[in-house]
């Protein structure tokens, strides 16, 4: 966490790019970009109610920016590709899945092909056809008959296959036949790079097991990372982490407890693995994850009003605890009022966002995460862990790169009138992305979702449209331009404070 320096007479040199593959926070989750014109949004001096209209239509302009952000696709972005969701634990422990197969061996309750008695393909190519056949949000496949796209796809390999190269080009082109541009295969080089989201940070997804309840292994271990190096495999029974009993509780009960000393170097699984009970003591490697947060007081008013700013650039595995840092250390300044930057923040791990709304408001809905049957979970924010004065008004500034769980967390904190959005309609990234470590190495990322704001609304290709224009609020630099992009002298906190109480807000 970085505090911003307070003064306004610094010399500031900024390099100005236009083409978003060019910033050091690139994007590579293209969306339908849907850019609402001042003209037609809500004066802040005239509070109305805030649900907003979907809109679907692109002008020109609009079009050519989706078009550039879906040209970054796939390309790797200041040497990380950045999957939308590290949701592989979010994704079991929503459909109460088993790991897709444990010791090499298919589990059963991974989907088979119809046509034939068993998977008779290389390891990495069935794995991925039956995780996409249980747990893809298109349940038709793009209009597939998955079985036969099965054999469609496999019929130039045999089944004793080495060539690990055509193997994956033809599982590349299985996933590529879902015609969803986020679902696609990682190699290896790329998986392993994913775990800036890992919260963890042992390269292991926990999930529970829908028999016994218990915490597992739910998929392998990223190559080389420390739970490859101490042996975990999936379907591992992870009974205690850092002493603490891992009964009865969720993957995100774990990970909560983890955040609470972020700085731990280590951490201590009680793991049994077949008859074998065995304490396994790994070294977290989260030291390179960029600190995502920065803050300062921007001003204090006449009123006496003190404004406290707060930028995040992505939800990686640092930015609860240093998010949380920020808001006591604002509080202990006497902030009386917040501004919370998300423009520019193309998302990231979708707990954090999550956990980071529970910061700002106690057990209420998140978001409601639905899967390609229609089966929903409805996510609550924690209970008793607000950081700040629940009275205190907040303004998130948001613009059309921001998106998924930074929509997350706006909708939230929007819905349950919480604050007020402020800026550009966002991204429009409603979908949900897991990832799975398959046997090989190489990873899958799959939509398996779709999330729902707390008031029931899809934004997917839509976004979320603001309630005060960025002309009205904004300043005109961008939010990573130091200083200038963090003036909050043009927003009336006491109108956002009107639109945060009924009947201005429709509380859900």
């Amino acid at each position: 966490m970085k505090p911003l320096p307070n003064t306004r007479n610094a010399c500031v040199a900024v390099a100005l790019v236009s083409s978003s593959i060019a910033l050091s926070e690139a994007f590579i989750q293209p969306a339908s970009l849907s850019i609402r014109s001042p003209a037609s949004l809500t004066s802040p001096l005239v509070p109305t109610p805030r649900r907003s209209t979907q809109r679907t239509g692109l002008s020109s302009t609009n079009a050519d920016k989706r078009n550039q952000l879906d040209d970054c696709f796939n390309v790797i972005c200041d040497g990380f590709i950045r999957p939308t969701l590290f949701a592989a634990a979010l994704t079991a422990s929503i459909f109460s899945s088993q790991p897709a197969f444990a010791d090499g061996t298919p589990n059963e309750d991974v989907a088979k092909p119809t046509t034939s008695s068993k998977l008779n393909g290389p390891p990495a190519y069935d794995e991925a056809w039956g995780l996409i056949k249980k747990y893809a949000l298109d349940q038709k496949y793009n209009g597939q008959d998955w079985d036969e796209a099965y054999a469609k796809y496999l019929k130039d390999i045999s089944s004793t296959s080495t060539d690990e190269g055509q193997i994956m080009k033809a599982t590349s082109n299985l996933v590529g036949s879902l015609g969803d541009k986020y679902s696609r295969v990682l190699d290896k080089e790329s998986y392993a790079r994913i775990q800036k989201f890992d919260l963890i940070g042992v390269g292991v997804t926990l999930m529970p097991d829908p028999s016994t309840k218990e915490i597992i292994v739910g998929a392998p271990p990223v190559q080389d990372s420390a739970a490859f190096q101490a042996g975990l495999k999936v379907g591992d029974a992870v009974l205690a982490v850092n002493g603490v009993d891992t009964l009865g509780r969720t993957a995100f009960d774990i990970i909560d407890q983890i955040s609470e000393a972020p700085d731990a170097n280590v951490v201590t699984f009680t793991i049994r693995s077949g008859d074998e009970y065995r304490d396994v003591t790994m070294k977290r490697e989260l030291l390179e994850v960029k600190d995502p947060v920065s803050y300062r007081v921007s001003e204090t008013r006449e009123d006496g009003t003190k404004v406290g700013y707060i930028r995040v650039s992505e939800f990686n595995s640092r930015v609860k605890p240093s998010l949380e840092a920020a808001l006591r250390d604002l509080e202990g300044q006497q902030v009386s009022a917040y501004v919370l930057d998300l423009r520019g923040n193309p998302g990231g791990a979708f707990q954090s966002a999550v956990e980071i709304a529970g910061l700002f408001m106690s057990d209420k809905l998140a978001t409601d995460v639905v899967d390609g049957n229609g089966v929903s979970l409805k996510f609550r924010t924690s209970a008793n862990k607000v950081a700040i004065d629940p009275s205190e008004p907040i303004a998130i500034w948001v613009d059309g790169r921001s998106a998924s769980a930074s929509e997350v967390l706006s909708g939230a904190l929007r819905d349950n009138c919480r604050a007020v959005v402020m800026g550009d309609q966002t991204f429009g990234k409603g979908l949900v992305q897991a990832v799975y470590g398959l046997k090989n190495g190489y990873g899958l990322v799959l939509t398996v979702a779709k999330y729902l704001t707390p008031a029931g609304t899809d934004i997917n290709k839509v976004g979320i449209v603001p309630d005060v224009s960025k002309e009205e609020a904004l300043p005109s630099s961008p939010g990573f331009v130091p200083f200038f992009g963090s003036d909050t002298s043009k927003v009336d906190f006491n109108n956002v404070k009107t639109r945060m109480i009924a009947p201005m807000c429709s509380t859900i």
